[in-house]
């Protein structure tokens, strides 16, 4: 009786941990993953503020302090709204985003009531070659980042939808914000995030592991006068590429661990 329970207990316990071992997730490659922020300066990246020439780093706003990528308002006087981008300076199709984000400190008084306690990051952004000197946010499709007390809504990681449409479920939606079902997190906590990009196919929102939001067929609505710019040069209705942009909207926020890991389709 021994002799045939035995390695019948040790064959189901065998298949029990194989069977455990193969659900779990296979460990991720640490080569596929490739820095975009090197923590010593804005090498890659270029920044361009409404109101001001392409490459001006508008008062220093944007600076790397302690491997810190720093959003910094303490050179201001006054915002006016000044709303400023810092662009990679290459362009992405399918890939996977990560960085972690800081609300920290007091947004400029004559900042709108909505850019307090808010910033975010886009992805397909026109190329800021392409900006008007005026233009306060890139064509793009924004990942919102807001932090407790906010005014602009009541979940961080929504997607907000600059010159830009997007579908639901087969559906298109022409909301400039479209909710997440995260959660307000409070000021001075490093929150990280995960953007998902396939070319026009799909992006998914993350925050803090956790899948937060997701939508198909990013697209330019014909109707914003920036997007109408883009048509007539001859740009695609659907979005399947463009630039990363770290965003300066009068909020103080620090970023670090930005990294991104390239997909095929």
């Amino acid at each position: 009786m021994k002799t045939t329970i035995y390695p019948l207990l040790l064959a189901l316990f065998t298949a029990g941990a194989w069977a455990a071992d193969a659900a779990k997730p296979a460990a991720e490659d640490p080569r596929e993953w490739h820095s975009l922020f090197n923590g010593r300066d804005l090498s890659g990246w270029t920044p361009k503020f409404a109101k001001h020439p392409l490459g001006e780093n508008f008062l220093g706003t944007f600076r790397v302090e302690d491997g810190v990528l720093k959003v910094g308002y303490d050179r201001w006087t006054q915002f006016d709204m000044q709303f400023g981008h810092l662009y990679s300076n290459q362009a992405y199709s399918s890939y996977v985003l990560r960085l972690e984000y800081r609300i920290t400190g007091k947004a400029l008084d004559d900042a709108p009531s909505w850019g307090k306690l808010n910033s975010g990051v886009m992805v397909h952004s026109q190329s800021p070659l392409t900006l008007k000197l005026d233009q306060a946010f890139p064509v793009s499709m924004e990942v919102q980042f807001l932090a407790t007390g906010s005014t602009a809504g009541k979940q961080t990681g929504n997607a907000v939808s600059p010159g830009t449409h997007l579908e639901r479920n087969g559906k298109l939606v022409t909301d400039h914000i479209i909710d997440s079902t995260s959660q307000l997190f409070p000021v001075d906590e490093w929150i990280p995030v995960e953007v998902e990009v396939r070319g026009n196919e799909e992006v998914i929102h993350r925050v803090k592991g956790v899948e937060v939001m997701r939508y198909q067929r990013p697209q330019l609505d014909p109707t914003d006068p920036d997007a109408k710019g883009l048509l007539a040069s001859g740009s695609p209705l659907q979005l399947s590429f463009g630039h990363i942009a770290l965003q300066a909207e009068s909020q103080p926020i620090w970023f670090r661990n930005i990294r991104i890991k390239p997909l095929t389709q």
